[in-house]
C-alpha cells in the first residue's frame, strides 16, 4: 500500500512550459483548481500529501514525476531530456531523501520519469526524446539487485511511455493501439483504448483505486471491466501541456 504522495504547486509561469500540444492556450486558475482536485483524489484512495512550492524559473517543475523514479527500495534522481529541465532534479531530493535512500544517474544518461512504467517487479523504460539507452541503462543496474527487471520500449509517438501504456494490476496493462501487439509488451494482458481516446492511456493505479482522465466514455467502460473503482478527474489544463495523471505526484 501506498502511503504519501509528493507534489509541486504549478506556478504563474505554467503556461511558458514545454509542449507539442495543440489544445489551446491554459489556464492558470483552473489550472490550479484541478491541480488541488487531483490532490484531494489521493487523500481519498489514503495518501497524505505533501504539496511542495511552486520553482521559480522552471515552469514544468509541477510534473515532479519526470524527475525521480521511486520504488519501495529507493528513489533515483532522473536527468531530464529537456536541458531547461535540469534543474528541477536538485530541487526535490531534500524532499524524497526522507524517505528512501537516493541514488542518482549521470551524464550523459538522459531519462524522464514519465518514461518509467513499474508493473509489479516488471520496469518497462521507454526509449523517447527525452529518454536514451545511456539513462535507460542506468536505471535498470540500479533497480536490477531489489529484484526489478527491466525492458526498453521504443516510443514512436506521444512524449513519454506511459503517454501510451499504464498499468493496472496484476497482469492488466492499459495500452494504446500501437502498443497492442508490440514484443515489448507481450506478457501482459492488454486492454486496448481505441485512437481517439489514446490521451485516456494516462490511467494511475494507487491503492487497488484507478484515476482516470474525465471525457473518455469508451475508455471508462474498460476500466469498469478491470473491476476496480474508478475516480474521473478533469485534466484539460495539464494535457495542453502535455501532462497527465502520473507525471503530477510521486508516489512512496
Amino acid at each position: 500500500m501506498l502511503t504519501r504522495a509528493i507534489l509541486r504547486r504549478p506556478g504563474a509561469d505554467f503556461a511558458a512550459g514545454l509542449t507539442a500540444a495543440r489544445l489551446g492556450t491554459p489556464d492558470l486558475t483552473l489550472m490550479l483548481a484541478q491541480h488541488a482536485a487531483y490532490a484531494d483524489a489521493l487523500r481519498a484512495v489514503g495518501l497524505e500529501i505533501e504539496v511542495l512550492d511552486p520553482l521559480p524559473g522552471f515552469p514544468d517543475a509541477y510534473f515532479v514525476e519526470d524527475v525521480e523514479v521511486v520504488v519501495p527500495e529507493l528513489a533515483v534522481v532522473t536527468r531530464p531530456g529537456a536541458p531547461s529541465r535540469l534543474g528541477e532534479a536538485d530541487a526535490i531530493v531534500a524532499a524524497l531523501a526522507r524517505y528512501r535512500p537516493v541514488a542518482r544517474l549521470s551524464p550523459p544518461g538522459t531519462l524522464d520519469g514519465g518514461d518509467v512504467l513499474v508493473a509489479g517487479g516488471a520496469v518497462f523504460i521507454g526509449l523517447s526524446s527525452r529518454t536514451n539507452e545511456s539513462g535507460a541503462a542506468q536505471l535498470a543496474r540500479l533497480l536490477e539487485p531489489h529484484g526489478y527487471r527491466s525492458r526498453t520500449v521504443p516510443v514512436a509517438s506521444g512524449l513519454h511511455l506511459k503517454s501510451s501504456v499504464s498499468w493496472l494490476g496484476g497482469d492488466t496493462l492499459l495500452v494504446g493501439e500501437r502498443y497492442a501487439d508490440r514484443p515489448e509488451v507481450e506478457g501482459f494482458r492488454h486492454l486496448v483504448v481505441d485512437a481517439d481516446e489514446e490521451a485516456a492511456c494516462n490511467t494511475l493505479l494507487v491503492n487497488g483505486t484507478l484515476l482516470t482522465p474525465a471525457g473518455f466514455p469508451k475508455t471508462r467502460r474498460l476500466l469498469d471491466r478491470a473491476g476496480l473503482p474508478v475516480i474521473e478527474l478533469d485534466l484539460t489544463e495539464a494535457r495542453k501541456m502535455d501532462g497527465g495523471l502520473t507525471c503530477m505526484s510521486l508516489r512512496l
